[in-house]
């Protein structure tokens, strides 16, 4: 075992993780005893770490050399806040993909790679390339969208994770089939940044018309023209990293983004660099940092126990409406959501707080990562959101899966 771990390191330091993490799972994988369950052996994606007292999935992946100067991420190993580390983290390392479904299976259909995929639909892949640079993208295509102006929502995944990973864990596919809308999951590469974190926190790509603002702006304009979109019902949303860089094209892309949603991100410059990210990740943005741009409806999802991103954060988002309107407070198990009208008495903002939540994405998958399948579906309530905010109906009424309530699930109870 010991030669495998020395591969294992020597393919890490080589930048080939995925070679790493798949020579540890095949390692590790067969491994049990000791008294210890084997779905609980590293090799099965799943351990115990003290999170909410209880079993988390997560993986084993290798730790890399830690540059000198750190970008925020999602953690350099499986340890998570509070463990006595400094270095930058965004909680737990993602577990990898299920068994066969590792890094190569990423070109695969959407059927292959468990991303709710319906007879008919699909992924695309595409690109968008400008003088910032090229990115790819999944574009998700439900049966449900030919012949007619469809929404589109953008989702920006996290550190660490790719568009498939995220799909995965938002489950947003389903929810496309459901309602006819497109899906695009633009994604970051390791060269621009070493965790694949979208660079919110520098100035660079802060601006309209450039950096990676530009370049996801792009990404969003190219499947418009390139397929039926309905130019009104334009959204984007993202998860972390991702978030924050939503609330960057909330607020440089007024005209082109109808409504944002943002779940465990940072209000748009609330940092100007990696020292300053950590100090607005764990203690919330400078004094007087406002969220999205005027006039962008704006959702919001927070764990009440996130310690990466901390609950100023939301609270600073949602400025702009919460100094001006009364929130109306509504409470379910587990959760509080405050919703602000406009003058016209229309729901515009909403911040829901999952009391036991940390940093995950409340209602998701465990086939995806930095997902938890407690909580209200962050999800479905983004799409009732968006949809409501170009004529579907009051948000506060328009369709939700909190009407059919999913039991809560055990993790130590198995009804996963």
């Amino acid at each position: 075992m010991q030669d495998e771990m020395n591969e294992a390191t020597r393919l890490t330091r080589d930048g080939r993780l995925a070679e790493a993490t798949a020579l540890i799972q095949r390692t590790l994988g067969g491994r049990t005893g000791g008294g210890v369950d084997s779905s609980e052996q590293p090799g099965s994606g799943s351990a115990t770490f003290p999170h909410r007292g209880a079993r988390r999935r997560t993986g084993w992946v290798p730790r890399g050399p830690r540059p000198g100067q750190g970008e925020p991420g999602f953690g350099w190993d499986v340890r998570g806040p509070g463990s006595g580390q400094d270095e930058p983290g965004f909680g737990w390392v993602p577990r990898g993909p299920r068994s066969g479904r590792g890094a190569g299976a990423a070109q695969g259909t959407a059927a292959a790679q468990g991303t709710g995929a319906a007879q008919g639909a699909g992924f695309q892949d595409g690109s968008f390339t400008n003088a910032a640079g090229t990115r790819g993208y999944k574009l998700y295509v439900p049966a449900a969208a030919a012949g007619r102006d469809v929404p589109l929502v953008v989702m920006l995944h996290g550190c660490t994770q790719t568009a498939a990973d995220f799909a995965a864990g938002t489950r947003m596919n389903e929810l496309a089939e459901r309602d006819g809308f497109l899906v695009a999951y633009p994604e970051q590469v390791a060269k621009a940044n070493q965790r694949r974190c979208w660079n919110w926190f520098l100035p660079a790509h802060q601006r309209r018309d450039a950096g990676e603002p530009s370049l996801l702006a792009g990404i969003t304009r190219q499947v418009m023209a390139t397929h039926q979109v309905d130019p009104a019902r334009v959204f984007v949303a993202g998860l972390s990293a991702g978030g924050a860089m939503a609330a960057v094209l909330a607020a440089t892309y007024p005209d082109l983004y109808a409504a944002a949603g943002i779940h465990s991100g940072l209000p748009h410059r609330a940092a100007r660099d990696v020292q300053s990210a950590f100090a607005a990740m764990r203690q919330g943005p400078p004094a007087g940092t406002d969220g999205s741009g005027p006039g962008i409806p704006l959702i919001v999802f927070q764990g009440g126990r996130d310690t990466t991103v901390a609950p100023a954060n939301a609270a600073a988002l949602l400025g702009p409406w919460s100094r001006t309107a009364t929130a109306e407070v509504a409470e379910g198990p587990g959760w509080t959501r405050r919703a602000y009208r406009d003058r016209d008495g229309k729901v515009v903002a909403e911040w829901w707080t999952v009391h036991a939540l940390g940093h995950a994405w409340s209602g998701g998958s465990p086939e995806g990562s930095f997902a938890d399948p407690d909580g209200p579906d962050a999800s479905a309530e983004l799409v009732r959101f968006f949809l409501a905010q170009a004529g579907g109906g009051d948000s506060g009424r328009a369709r939700s899966r909190l009407a059919l309530p999913r039991p809560l699930r055990s993790w130590f109870g198995g009804g996963r």
